[in-house]
């Protein structure tokens, strides 16, 4: 399996792996949502997967492969700022292997709560996920562990499964909004569009505060921020991976950027509308069909959900911001 090229047949396998783990999250048309926004509007709600977010379908490909390919592994190692770290956790602890995981200090302590609750072995370390991520590379050589990175075609083909759920469900959507952190979410949705052989746009959201890739597809090549200061800890990312955005730049229509004011309010209609929590990122596609109002009236619209890990302090102000707005 490349990692440019991830088949029909490639996710037709992750999702018999995961199937034997979860079953498919809802798809559900929102008539709230729809006259909110002027189109008719459907959520993928992986905040309904059994860490309450979309990774874990990439964790359980993950391990599965892993103990294929390495039986004898001793444990594996990772970094997070938290969705990715439950995944990998459960799956770990579903397969008999300890896990490792890294995260920034300052982390989200309900996701941290929540790995440690998983089994994870849980490690602060540095100002933000990329600090904690290259620490992962001296602890995997020091312990002899295996490193899970954050972008892999097994993770790919696992998260994968929900756009091949998605798009099997409701197979004429003009327009599919999905956050962007490291890019595996929206590297599957891609690799379904492309192995089912539809036509629907794939929009890509990023923070304003953290804008790495939609800074890489003006420019054309890779570029890097200094900082990656948002909400929306699932789309913190200030070092794009190469061969994402390789496959960014040939699948996605365009990336659009929202501000944390926006992500917040997202949130909050999120939950008067139908009454489901999403964090910053799972949010963030509502956002940016909002800030695209006008040209998305009256188009069959779909909405990545990725996950409702929201701490309390944040839902509160989302919440309060909802009000204000209505």
């Amino acid at each position: 399996m490349s990692m440019d090229f991830i088949t029909l047949s490639d996710l037709e396998m992750a999702a018999e792996v995961v199937a034997g783990h979860m079953a498919p999250t809802p798809l559900i048309r929102w008539p709230l949502l729809s006259v909110r926004t002027g189109a008719e509007v459907w959520v993928k709600h992986e905040n309904h997967t059994p860490i309450g977010a979309f990774k874990v379908r990439g964790g359980f490909n993950y391990m599965a492969r892993l103990q294929g390919d390495q039986p004898d592994c001793p444990g594996i190692i990772t970094a997070t700022r938290g969705n990715h770290g439950q995944s990998v956790a459960l799956a770990a602890a579903k397969m008999g292997l300890a896990a490792t995981v890294l995260v920034p200090h300052g982390n989200n302590p309900e996701k941290n709560a929540a790995m440690r609750a998983l089994g994870a072995d849980l490690i602060e370390y540095g100002d933000d996920f990329q600090e904690a991520y290259e620490r992962v590379d001296v602890l995997a050589g020091e312990n002899g562990l295996h490193k899970i990175p954050a972008y892999h075609p097994w993770l790919i083909a696992g998260v994968g499964t929900y756009g091949l759920e998605m798009l099997s469900a409701e197979s004429d959507l003009d327009t599919v909004y999905v956050p962007i952190g490291m890019g595996s979410g929206i590297s599957g949705m891609i690799a379904a569009r492309d192995g089912l052989g539809l036509t629907a746009k794939i929009v890509g959201v990023v923070a304003e505060n953290a804008p790495c890739y939609a800074l890489s597809l003006e420019a054309g090549h890779p570029v890097s921020t200094n900082s990656a200061d948002t909400i929306a800890d699932g789309m913190a990312c200030r070092t794009p991976d190469a061969a994402a955005f390789g496959v960014m730049q040939r699948g996605v229509e365009r990336i659009v950027q929202v501000g944390d004011d926006e992500i917040l309010a997202a949130m909050g209609h999120y939950f008067t509308d139908t009454h489901n929590v999403a964090e910053g990122a799972g949010a963030a596609p509502l956002a940016a069909l909002l800030r695209e109002k006008d040209a998305m009236a009256g188009k069959k619209v779909g909405l990545i959900l990725s996950g409702g890990n929201a701490d309390r302090v944040l839902f509160s102000r989302a919440l309060l911001k909802a009000e204000d707005q209505g």
